[in-house]
């Protein structure tokens, strides 16, 4: 366990395209955020994934990488490009999903809020999008060895959609805690009116787990309703529920109606291990020219501060995550945005501002 006299060692993944510099812009809000507080400086830890991975090592998740996050608690990893990685790695697991796999981060925790300041079509959206991340119809993680989907003849494709009692217990619990710090609702998004096995064993558990945390109001609906409820009355959501295909594609909606998937955050965890990874892409037509929004990357990494403080029992970690979110917030309340956003800030414009307004209270 980690202390507050101790400093953390994390790991730091550029990735690819944009991914260099949000991380950046990430790694220099926490460093500042954790003097602001009086917290001991991080290690960063540099390590490769994706184009640069493969220039250097041949593959784009090195064993190497793999070795050396074995022995950290947590990293951030930038946006990776796998569509444009040659032809014999472009077809193997996306470096995230690798590293999601081989430390077993089955929560994938998206939250969607509007900032004052950011044009937003929801303003009243303050929400969490809890993911189960592991299984599901993502072929790339619900099986041991191969993949979820294949094609028995050439003109008929299959997927195999994989739902666990065990998997479902562990994102349940994870949703239900989280809104017990928040406004006590958890929502059961399903479709187990037309996957009554797989989707209603999904809904099932959460409602067994639910048993556990009777101070929080348990509803459930379906995903097609739940779309259209985000659109016509997302503030009538606080925490979401859901497995993995439902959840990627609800988050992106939600972090659309909350102003810009550039400022989607979010935390790929286990109850060991944490990965900060902004929702968006790679984005590689802006890589280089100052221009990206850092701000999906910078709020994942003050939820990545949130879970550490939480799992070692140091509250300046905490602080210093709450820190980022008022700086972002502060920023985008002055006006102060990237060109996404309808601003005119240049990435490292919009970073200094956040590093320099940590500072405050």
């Amino acid at each position: 366990m980690n202390h507050v006299s101790e400093p953390l060692r994390l790991g730091l993944i550029e990735g690819d395209g944009i991914g260099p510099e949000v991380v950046r812009a990430a790694r220099s809000a926490v460093d500042e955020a954790l003097v602001a507080v009086g917290a001991p400086a991080i290690e960063w830890v540099p390590l490769l994934v994706g184009h640069a991975a493969i220039a250097e090592y041949g593959d784009p998740v090195p064993e190497r990488t793999l070795r050396a996050l074995e022995d950290l608690d947590a990293w951030i990893l930038g946006p990776h490009d796998n569509v444009s990685y040659p032809d014999e790695h472009r077809r193997g697991v996306a470096p995230g999903g690798a590293i999601r796999k081989h430390f077993g981060l089955y929560a994938n925790i998206r939250p969607a809020r509007a900032f004052t300041g950011v044009r937003a079509l929801a303003p009243d959206i303050d929400l969490v999008i809890v993911r189960e991340n592991s299984e599901g119809f993502y072929a790339d993680r619900n099986m041991y060895a191969g993949s979820g989907e294949f094609r028995p003849t050439p003109d008929v494709a299959m997927a195999v959609g994989v739902v666990t009692r065990r998997a479902c217990e562990l994102i349940a619990h994870e949703a239900f805690r989280l809104a017990a710090t928040r406004r006590e609702r958890v929502t059961i998004v399903h479709k187990a009116n037309v996957l009554p096995m797989t989707m209603g064993l999904f809904r099932d558990v959460c409602f067994e787990v639910g048993h556990a945390y009777p101070g929080v109001e348990v509803l459930e609906e379906h995903v097609d309703a739940t779309a259209a409820h985000l659109v016509r009355a997302p503030g009538d959501f606080d925490v979401i529920v859901t497995e993995n295909l439902f959840g990627d594609i609800l988050s992106d909606l939600a972090g659309e109606l909350s102003g810009s998937l550039g400022m989607a955050a979010s935390l790929n965890c286990s109850a060991t291990r944490a990965m900060a990874q902004a929702v968006h892409g790679a984005a590689p037509g802006l890589a280089g020219h100052n221009r990206a929004n850092p701000v999906a990357l910078q709020l994942s990494a003050a939820m990545l501060l949130h879970w550490l403080g939480t799992r070692d029992g140091d509250a300046l970690y905490g602080y210093a995550g709450d820190r980022i979110r008022h700086a972002v917030a502060s920023a985008f309340e002055a006006g102060i945005a990237t060109a996404d956003l309808g601003g005119s800030a240049s990435t490292s414009e919009f970073t200094e501002q956040v590093c320099a307004r940590v500072h405050r209270r």
